[in-house]
């Protein structure tokens, strides 16, 4: 009777998990080694990049069916205070993308010693750091903030309507002035850009040098559009149409959706970690986490979404910008 009394005690010990070294016991035991705040945000970060891979790849599928897209070299080829204008050909492709996405990588480095001061409860290092982080992601927004101005207001690009575009067949430029053919031939895949009749850009994105007309006085190398854009005619020399006389055409209407959503999004989730920035190195300053001894978890947690912004842009940067 007491050797099966000590069997019941026995088993009762194996299946209660207080007496299991290694059993779940409810206490403050975290699963991953991880506490729940990172755990969740990890969760949310996996979820967005789902979100940022679906409209990246819907990109690219967009892309590669189209017969007709603009080159990044054209369409991103100014900068502020006539930047440009200091390059051959009054063009510095990508140089100002390359300053923004500068300051996007930099203000990475500076939350990364953010979090490296946490660890080490230096609240004076933490507020620095995250100040200067602050001010990279806030020049980032600046930057975009021009960029959009420019295509919209000077390049005159929407989400509807794309005057970028490639020619698709080869041929050669009419004259302005006659409507002859002249000898500035044109090939299959090269960019332009439609401007509206009446404004002055000076010298062409390829180069040319003409006189843009006005609605009023068309040119016959030129067709102005009902919504006054200058759509500068061509002879096809190969091709199924050989010798019929065409007129630049507006690129895809995708590419300017998809560019204002795609850097929108990323630039709505730069501006939303810029604000919980701010709050969380406010936070910092006024003690709230020096107390809590966790090494500053909470700009840790921040940190994880700020890298994630910056490694979500590389993908933008490279899909719109280099490819």
């Amino acid at each position: 009777m007491a050797a099966d009394t000590d069997i019941f005690v026995e088993n009762e010990a194996h299946a209660d998990p207080h007496h299991s070294e290694g059993g779940w016991d409810g206490g403050d035991k975290k699963p991953f080694a991880t506490s729940y705040g990172k755990l969740m945000m990890w969760y949310f970060l996996l979820s967005d990049a789902f979100t940022f891979a679906g409209f990246l790849i819907a990109y690219g599928t967009l892309r590669i069916s189209s017969p007709s897209w603009p080159v990044p070299d054209a369409v991103f080829a100014t900068a502020p205070f006539g930047i440009h204008n200091l390059f051959p050909g009054g063009h510095a492709p990508l140089i100002f993308v390359t300053f923004m996405s500068f300051l996007l990588i930099i203000s990475s480095g500076t939350m990364v010693r953010a979090v490296q001061e946490g660890a080490r409860e230096n609240k004076r290092g933490v507020v620095f750091w995250m100040l200067l982080t602050v001010i990279g992601g806030a020049g980032f927004l600046g930057c975009q903030a021009w960029e959009w101005n420019n295509l919209i207001s000077v390049e005159h690009m929407t989400i509807t309507t794309n005057p970028f575009g490639t020619y698709v067949e080869n041929g050669v430029y009419l004259d302005p002035a006659t409507g002859e053919p002249t000898d500035e031939k044109i090939e299959a895949g090269k960019t332009y850009l439609m401007h509206k009749a009446g404004e002055s850009h000076g010298e062409g994105h390829e180069g040319e040098h003409f006189e843009y007309p006005t609605a009023a006085t068309d040119a016959p190398g030129y067709m102005v559009d009902d919504r006054g854009y200058i759509h500068r005619k061509f002879l096809v020399q190969d091709g199924f149409d050989e010798g019929a006389i065409k007129t630049q055409a507006f690129g895809p209407v995708a590419f300017g959706a998809l560019f204002f959503g795609i850097t929108g999004f990323h630039g709505f989730h730069v501006l939303t970690g810029v604000g919980f920035l701010l709050i969380i190195l406010l936070n910092a300053g006024s003690g709230v986490y020096a107390g809590r001894k966790n090494g500053y978890e909470m700009v840790e947690k921040i940190g994880l979404y700020w890298h994630f912004v910056d490694l979500v842009w590389v993908f933008v940067f490279l899909v719109f910008y280099l490819l």
